[in-house]
């Protein structure tokens, strides 16, 4: 089913990246939500062109820049989650680290996902239907067996990759105790779920966040990073993340390799 609708979500992502960069190579105003969190026009566009696109699949959308709908009416089916400019913060600060991300949640399970970078013009996508994958824009096929992933290493960590705007001692605490484990661990500091190209390339292994995150900012890299081999855990429980529950929020959570020993 999803493989039927990607050509249609795959144009959507490119028409809505095109709109982001219109406006990001221009000057634009910055509104300030009633949560004190920032959007710009192109937050807007995008999530308008996205989901315009996703609802023709017949399934509910959730996504961060339209009205949710309440719990009662979404909780049963399945439904995209959908964060049109994630890291709208580095987008005004002008430093390339943002991008889309689409997921599509089954049964509070991310089962598939697509993270877009319009800067970079490259795409990873996949899940439990469809092997991930990492392409450039304008690719005229997608599904080629050149553009697989590798699964993921687990027997080593050459780096943790983490939030460049939300830092906590902890992280400290937790590279010291790979180390002691692993010998040297590098660190990357990066905005937005881009971080999710790090992890599934190999170039990071592990991704603490012990900040607030909203379900549609983390759903989609779950889905690519899961059908790799990777996992999503609550930091404190080791319970894997759910989506699409009554609280929308994500608890602080650890991503790295299923069979890696941390410590």
């Amino acid at each position: 089913m999803i493989k039927t609708w990607f050509p249609d979500i795959l144009k959507a992502v490119y028409e809505a990246s095109e709109a982001i960069m219109d406006i990001y190579e221009d000057e634009f105003e910055v509104i300030v939500k009633s949560d004190d969190s920032p959007v710009t026009l192109a937050d807007k566009q995008s999530s308008m062109i996205l989901t315009n696109a996703l609802r023709k699949t017949g399934i509910k959308v959730i996504s961060e820049e339209e009205n949710i709908p309440s719990y009662e009416e979404r909780k049963n089916g399945p439904i995209w989650l959908v964060d049109p400019l994630d890291g709208t913060k580095d987008f005004i600060k002008k430093n390339d680290e943002f991008c889309i991300c689409i997921a599509y949640v089954v049964e509070q399970r991310a089962v598939f996902g697509i993270i877009a970078s319009p800067t970079e013009r490259k795409i990873i996508f996949g899940g439990e239907e469809i092997p991930p994958a990492l392409i450039n824009y304008g690719e005229k096929n997608p599904f080629s067996s050149d553009h697989l992933l590798k699964p993921l290493k687990s027997d080593e960590v050459t780096n943790v990759i983490y939030s460049k705007t939300h830092y906590t001692p902890n992280i400290d605490l937790l590279v010291q105790k790979l180390e002691k484990e692993h010998g040297h661990v590098g660190r990357i500091l990066k905005g937005s779920a881009l971080k999710f190209f790090d992890l599934v390339t190999g170039k990071a292994q592990v991704y603490p966040r012990l900040w607030p995150t909203m379900e549609w900012d983390i759903a989609a890299g779950n889905a690519i990073y899961s059908a790799l081999g990777g996992e999503i855990i609550n930091y404190d429980t080791n319970e894997p993340l759910l989506y699409n529950k009554a609280d929308l929020y994500n608890p602080k959570f650890l991503a790295k390799p299923k069979n890696l020993k941390l410590y």
